[in-house]
């Protein structure tokens, strides 16, 4: 290994990435450094990188500049620390992001994502003490090399491209809201934004976990018609135009009983009356689940749930245990990733592919930089 690699850095709050030299990652004890093969532009990057995000969400800290941004990276292990027993130089692995301060009582629990500390590797944090844990991660997938913890990683098998790795993390973020629905494979699922990142990925997690029925709501037909194709006879999808119920159209394609699940993926700038209409989606006892980006204030009056006896919860991103069980859907053929279209980037043109995100066919376009 070499002493220095190739990253793209942010030197100022909303200005661009710059290709700059920097010191190569050193393995320590727990440590695992992975030569990097693919990193996801994820669709929120462009909103993180932007002068503001600062202003906008305080609360949500970055790191330093300048700095190595890039989330779910993907590649090959160089090097492993001391104490790192069960992965090895050459293994081909997905980077978990997640990180917590390894030390507190939700990190001790197995529960970083609780932890007040965490971060998002090569993205934002979550608490006023994240600084210190990017101090700790500092590289982004956007560079020739990354570093890790060693429990961070899922290995992949070689069915599994590097690109198509690259979306675990925003599959992981689907499979855990479908997790926490408990749905069956008699059960039925309605997915709100269904033609975005999340929804798509949701959608093939859904198919690939047997659940029978599957609802999908958004706005554009022609994505739509492209959603509905991926399984004609268990998908049915809705355009929600201003003026039509999507409780109503719910209700006539479950029997008028409801669904059992919903799963929230509504990009920023979603209306919350969007988000309600997914929960009065609901059967009676039924469970919504928000991973999306929602950010206007959701009133529900509280009898209305209690007398629905419903549950309503939200999901923030996935652990390495989701990462196995999806790289072994994928492995086995039950998770098929290959609807996924990859545009490829090399890393001197990173400012070019967050500027074209707008122009994906929805979540079916997957905007990868390769190192």
């Amino acid at each position: 290994m070499t002493d220095t690699m190739i990253a793209a850095r942010q030197h100022v709050t909303g200005g661009p990435l710059h290709l700059d030299e920097v010191p190569m990652p050193r393995a320590r004890n727990g440590d695992v450094v992975v030569a990097v093969k693919a990193c996801n532009i994820v669709p929120n990057l462009k909103n993180v990188l932007s002068a503001d995000w600062p202003r906008l969400v305080p609360n949500l800290p970055l790191p330093k500049l300048p700095a190595i941004f890039g989330l779910d990276a993907v590649g090959v292990v160089s090097e492993v620390g001391e104490h790192v027993f069960a992965v090895r130089p050459g293994d081909r692995v997905y980077v978990n992001p997640a990180r917590g301060c390894g030390s507190c009582r939700f990190c001790r629990a197995g529960q970083p994502l609780n932890c007040e500390s965490f971060v998002y590797q090569g993205y934002f944090g979550r608490g006023p003490l994240s600084q210190k844990v990017f101090e700790q991660y500092p590289h982004g997938g956007l560079a020739q090399y990354t570093m890790a913890l060693a429990t961070a990683l899922t290995k992949l098998p070689d069915n599994i491209s590097f690109e198509a790795a690259s979306r675990f993390g925003y599959l992981g973020a689907g499979y855990g809201a479908l997790r926490k629905t408990g749905l069956r494979p008699s059960s039925s699922v309605l997915i709100n934004g269904v033609t975005g990142t999340l929804g798509v990925g949701t959608v093939l997690l859904a198919l690939a976990m047997g659940v029978a029925k599957i609802l999908g709501v958004a706005r554009d037909k022609d994505l739509l018609s492209r959603v509905k194709a991926l399984a004609p006879a268990r998908i049915e999808t809705f355009s929600a135009t201003p003026g039509e119920s999507v409780r109503d159209w719910a209700m006539s394609v479950t029997d008028h009983e409801g669904v059992d699940g919903v799963v929230d993926a509504l990009p920023p700038g979603a209306p919350a009356s969007a988000q309600l209409d997914g929960i009065k989606s609901l059967r009676m006892g039924g469970t919504w689940v928000d991973v999306g980006g929602v950010s206007d204030d959701l009133v529900i009056p509280p009898y209305y749930m209690k007398s629905r006896n419903l549950t309503l919860t939200a999901g923030r991103s996935s652990t390495p245990d989701d990462g196995r069980d999806m790289a072994e859907m994928a492995r086995v053929g039950t998770l098929d990733l290959s609807h996924f279209e990859h545009r490829r980037y090399p890393l001197a043109k990173v400012n070019e592919a967050i500027a074209a995100l707008k122009d994906g066919d929805g979540g079916f376009t997957n905007f990868v930089v390769v190192p």
